[in-house]
């Protein structure tokens, strides 16, 4: 089940494939065929007998549940989608695009590469029901994401809420612990929980393959977010404030009084050093045997636990709380962080434009997360539908009308450092490169143009 779960991160966008935007230079890959929304009336009228192709990265059980989600649909339609999920998603589509033979939709896990296609011409503007569905059903932040130069692409699709902090509650009510309300309070119980078990309180794992140094990102985004409040966020992601500014400096020293701590870190599996190599998933079990008693990762990690034998729940084995807010922050703990897809279609075709309209609806959205492991933003969900209570609590943080959104920054900077030198920077980092080192060696990935 670990890769299966693994995959489902892959859809998240966290594994990201190396100079995903540098599409210009890739070679090679299957095509998709049937493509265009071949079969119906690609023009209009009657759709039924036409097929959609869609491509993604969702793979393996995950892929059967998608496909599964849209059962219903292709019955009452007519239309058969027929799904390609790939790990060379980032590169694959970009050759697909350029040989002019792309796939009708594509299911892209980070908003800067359907941005990417957008600015090269590959992708059609949404249509109006797509349109309409966007704006009853979806966030104003979340509609941005599929959003370029003012025209809408994209809708979205899954999404998870990253910056949990994992722990067992029956271990906190045993010996008095609270849930922290603010950053100095998580790091005062860090300190209690070390004093009185003299252990560190943390486990942590940045390993994941070619995508090992992720989980560092999202600490770091999350500190951003919450100290130095949205306005900071949009303009590190764009470059404005480069990695260099103190204020990311800030971010990185106050998430290395936790990582960079001996005294704190890594339960389970060794010191400091052993973080890099600790697979991100394999923190679970420390967990759920108590080994660790808190863990910082996205919405996602309920599947793990559950993987690892434990329950998630208030009085189950495993619970968890939102990274707390920092006092006198310019954000509150309405802000999270996240991960999520965008849909979007490569031309104007009845039977495509239907398809991305029935995704971008609750229809799908509810059908989707009543077969387990995902979640959505979309307004229309019933958050009853979700399979545990961890995503139940997900999806309603997401539909709550003071909740501000913002997409995990990695996903949303270019591949060469969003999937590059950023993941590298915080392996180095936290192997004990100084903080001013690292942000020069991350700041030089950004293109220079």
């Amino acid at each position: 089940m670990k890769a299966i779960r693994h995959h489902r991160l892959l859809a998240f966008g966290s594994l990201v494939a190396v100079g995903g935007l540098a599409l210009a230079g890739c070679s090679g890959g299957p095509g998709t065929q049937g493509g265009g929304g071949s079969g119906g009336d690609g023009d209009g009228g009657d759709t039924s007998g036409s097929t959609v192709t869609v491509y993604g990265t969702i793979v393996d059980a995950e892929a059967e549940l998608l496909e599964q989600s849209w059962a219903d649909f292709e019955e009452e339609s007519g239309i058969t989608i027929q799904y390609e999920g790939s790990q060379e998603f980032e590169t694959q589509l970009g050759v697909r695009a350029q040989g002019g033979n792309p796939p009708d939709v594509a299911i892209f896990p980070q908003p800067g590469l359907l941005k990417d296609m957008a600015d090269r011409g590959y992708l059609t503007p949404a249509p109006e029901g797509v349109a309409s569905n966007v704006a009853e059903y979806w966030s104003e932040d979340w509609a941005g994401y599929g959003t370029v130069d003012g025209t809408l692409y994209g809708a979205p699709l899954m999404a998870s809420v990253k910056g949990w902090i994992w722990y067992s509650p029956s271990f906190f009510e045993e010996n008095g612990y609270e849930v922290p309300t603010d950053w100095q309070g998580l790091l005062d119980l860090t300190g209690q929980i070390q004093s009185d078990t003299g252990n560190p309180p943390w486990c942590v794992g940045f390993g994941s393959d070619a995508a090992t140094g992720w989980p560092g990102t999202d600490w770091v985004e999350d500190v951003v977010l919450r100290e130095s409040g949205t306005d900071v966020y949009d303009q590190w992601v764009a470059n404005e404030i480069p990695f260099t500014d103190d204020r990311i400096a800030s971010a990185f020293d106050h998430v290395g009084d936790i990582l960079k701590n001996p005294d704190y870190v890594n339960a389970g599996f060794g010191g400091v050093d052993s973080i890099v190599t600790t697979p991100f998933g394999d923190t679970a079990s420390a967990l759920v045997s108590g080994e660790c008693a808190l863990h910082h990762q996205a919405s996602f990690f309920d599947g793990f636990i559950v993987d690892a034998g434990g329950t998630v729940g208030e009085d189950g084995d495993v619970w968890a709380f939102i990274t707390p807010p920092f006092e006198g922050g310019s954000e509150g703990g309405s802000v999270v962080t996240g991960g999520g897809e965008i849909v979007g279609a490569f031309n104007d075709n009845a039977a495509t434009q239907e398809v991305l309209e029935y995704l971008s609806s609750p229809e799908w959205a509810n059908s989707r997360v009543s077969l387990g492991g995902v979640i959505s933003a979309n307004g229309g969900l019933d958050p009853a539908n979700a399979e545990s209570p961890i995503l139940q609590a997900a999806i309603e943080i997401l539909q709550a009308e003071d909740t501000t959104f913002r997409f995990d920054a990695s996903d949303l900077m270019p591949s060469s450092v969003g999937a590059g030198t950023f993941w590298k920077g915080m392996n180095d980092w936290v192997n004990g490169t100084d903080t001013s080192t690292v942000l020069e060696q991350i700041e030089s990935g950004w293109p220079s143009s």
